[in-house]
């Protein structure tokens, strides 16, 4: 269609023009490059089609994201992987593929990579090389510079539906069943506390996101992300709170572990904590222990006694306890464990609800409430099965009866 050397030549043109303007708003600016396109002398002929996608490239690469904004654009797509400048992965309909999209150098890419971070306070540099970002849809953005990334800045973009999914979305997908979606929503209106659990990609933030959309209207909630991604549209008193990086004199950083100890003085009926990676998760614990029933959270592990497990490590990262106080912590801070799990079809499942009923000879106790069934594989792959009760009752059910939540 059009060669790399006509994008930079109309680019350079359509550059001279806005540095000679002094503000041009997006629809001045469509309209410039609409008329250096359209008079520009191609040496092959193009179909107005072909002009009007060269006229949006060449806006992007202005005012959008360049060449990653129709990916953006694209609802299909889940997942942008850029792993250098000419290479670049998507993963749509669950399935990871080589695009064809190029950045025209890697200057670029860095550009695109500082516009993005610029948009939300954040810096990354080569003295500083990862951050943590998103976009000005909510798509979390994960960046990492040379020297530490070896070819290159590499970037992937995790984009979230516009509107968030719901609980009834997941039971149509089979994420899970009708009894199971009716038991966590009692559980959320009762204020239990829930800890979610799961792998990379298994959709715990969407989750989160459809489980607290159950959350009474008249309560008062703060959210704290490293990047804010939830999307919780159903409580008018909400206060979204969000990390801040240390600047280039080192100095500013703002901590889950800060916001959550902040948090606890702003009067919140509930304390949603986006994920737990470290020290924070012994603050998230005493924040459920000291009155704030109903708060939700996520963290990354294989399984919910993985998740146990790394609970009990990352308290140790930043506290000198025994584990036996830890683990008491635990049992006294979470009521019920959630864990999803990508499966080998690219479905993604709850796979187990279990509650925390205590500790016997030192370790923490599981009482298994649902737990996912294989029943084998269709044809075309796909995992058959589904999220079964076990059978067994809910142990503690007081706060059900305080809320006036029947248990069924």
């Amino acid at each position: 269609m059009w060669s790399d050397e006509t994008v930079a030549i109309l680019k350079q043109i359509v550059k001279e023009k806005l540095d000679l303007s002094f503000s041009v708003t997006d629809e001045q600016l469509m309209e410039m490059i609409e008329q250096e396109v359209f008079a520009f002398p191609f040496e092959d002929y193009l179909t107005f089609g072909q002009k009007h996608r060269l006229v949006l490239r060449l806006f992007h690469s202005f005012r959008g994201l360049d060449v990653l904004q129709p990916l953006v654009d694209d609802a299909s797509i889940t997942e942008i992987m850029i792993n250098r400048h000419d290479q670049i992965f998507i993963e749509q309909d669950g399935r990871v593929a080589l695009s064809d999209v190029k950045f025209e150098s890697r200057e670029k890419l860095e550009d695109v990579i500082q516009s993005i971070v610029a948009r939300v306070n954040r810096a990354v540099n080569e003295s500083s090389p990862i951050v943590d970002a998103r976009l000005l849809d909510g798509s979390r953005v994960n960046v990492v510079l040379s020297p530490v990334a070896l070819e290159g800045p590499a970037m992937t973009i995790r984009k979230f539906p516009s509107s968030p999914l719901t609980l009834a979305d997941l039971i149509a997908k089979g994420a899970l069943t009708d009894e199971a979606a009716a038991f966590l929503i009692r559980l959320v209106k009762a204020k239990y506390n829930l800890f979610i659990g799961g792998g990379t990609g298994s959709g715990k933030t969407t989750f989160l996101n459809a489980l607290s959309q159950y959350i009474p209207d008249d309560e008062r909630i703060i959210t704290i992300e490293d990047s804010a991604e939830l999307q919780i549209r159903t409580v008018p008193n909400l206060v979204r709170l969000e990390t801040r990086n240390v600047n280039t004199e080192g100095k500013g950083e703002i901590t889950i572990r800060d916001l959550i100890r902040s948090s606890l003085r702003m009067r919140p009926n509930r304390i949603i904590v986006g994920e737990v990676r470290g020290a924070e998760a012994l603050d998230m614990l005493q924040a459920m222990n000291t009155g704030h029933d109903g708060s939700l959270s996520t963290g990354h592990a294989n399984s919910t006694t993985d998740m146990l497990s790394r609970l009990e490590t990352m308290v140790l990262s930043g506290a000198s306890l025994p584990v036996e106080v830890i683990r008491k912590q635990i049992c006294s801070a979470i009521d019920v464990m959630i864990h999803l799990q990508r499966l080998r079809d690219r479905s993604r499942r709850i796979t187990e609800i279990s509650e925390i009923i205590g500790l016997s000879d030192g370790e923490v106790q599981l009482n298994p409430l649902f737990q996912f069934v294989e029943r084998g594989e269709a044809p075309e792959g796909s995992v058959i099965g589904e999220l079964q009760s076990t059978g067994n009752a809910l142990r503690f059910a007081e706060k059900l009866a305080m809320a006036g939540v029947t248990p069924h």
